[in-house]
């Protein structure tokens, strides 16, 4: 029996192993496509035409800063939104809400995150357009606003789940030394709960805008889809187009091992580098959050 047991034990190991090294294996060969396919624009595009303001690629036009201005304005729009709204959300489902309340929450926030993607960009044509038009006097409402407040919807599960989560790893002794000490409720969630949590809220609001970023079909459908520029404070309220829509888009239009076809797989290598980029950087945060609070607790 002992032996059967370590060979079990041998064998899950290993598989354990098996999975982490190739979920390393697959990023690189993924990396690796997209660079095989995309750095040939390099050489194909000039780096004034690849990086100017146009893209239109009929007449030979590839810029794609109007490409990457679209995905950043609406991710910094959603991310505005989907934050605070979902730092707001966790901490009263965790920290304020009954638990008849926080049964019910907690579910709805889950469904919420299940609904497809297409959903969402249907309900955002039929009553998010149409308001935000009427309501800014817009000539339309298909704008990066509409995007914003969508994506915003799409990334808020995943912030409130995870930031709950993290919150609720707080021990409730923490809470209790504070509340022997005179502070208030809100006193102990904003200088107690709050920072002992810091890192796992760090990981949602990450997490969060990587969902953001990666999003396709929603902004496809209610941004406008037009690659302006946007440069400007005023560019949220004017159609835009992201780097996954236009990918989207276009990619099953395009003859294979075209310039076209090489200029979209560079944009995906693009969002690729963006998205490892905020995941870098979520990561360094929470390791840099996990040291600091190691050393106060020494």
């Amino acid at each position: 029996m002992k032996a059967t047991a370590n060979i079990n034990e041998f064998i899950i190991t290993r598989l354990i192993k098996l999975s982490g090294y190739s979920a390393i294996l697959f990023v690189s060969l993924i990396f690796f496509f997209l660079i095989r396919e995309g750095v040939p624009t390099l050489a194909e595009v000039p780096l004034d035409v690849l990086f100017s303001s146009r893209w239109y690629p009929i007449e030979d036009y590839y810029g794609i800063v109007p490409l990457i201005s679209g995905s950043v304005i609406i991710t910094i729009g959603a991310t505005l939104i989907a934050v605070p709204m979902g730092v707001g959300t966790a901490v009263f489902i965790s920290e304020v809400a009954p638990r008849w309340a926080r049964e019910i929450l907690k579910p709805l926030v889950e469904l919420l995150g299940g609904l497809p993607s297409v959903v969402i960009g249907f309900l955002g044509i039929l009553s998010f357009t149409p308001a935000i038009r009427v309501a800014l006097n817009l000539p339309t409402g298909l704008t990066a606003l509409a995007g914003s407040l969508l994506l915003a919807i799409v990334a808020l599960p995943t912030v409130v789940s995870v930031a709950e989560d993290a919150l609720d790893t707080v021990p409730r002794s923490y809470r209790e030394g504070a509340w022997a000490l005179g502070a208030t409720q809100w006193q102990t969630i904003w200088r107690v709960t709050l920072p002992a949590a810091r890192s796992g809220v760090l990981t949602a609001v990450m997490l969060g805008i990587g969902r953001a970023i990666g999003e396709t079909i929603i902004v496809m459908m209610v941004t406008g889809n037009a690659p302006v520029l946007a440069n400007k404070i005023s560019s949220i309220i004017s159609p835009v187009r992201t780097m996954t829509a236009t990918i989207a888009a276009e990619m099953g239009e395009v003859a294979n091992g075209s310039v076209h076809y090489h200029t979209l797989f560079f944009i995906g290598m693009m969002l690729f580098i963006i998205s490892l980029i905020v995941n870098i950087t979520a990561s360094a945060v929470v390791f840099r959050s996990q040291k600091r609070a190691e050393k106060v607790l020494s």
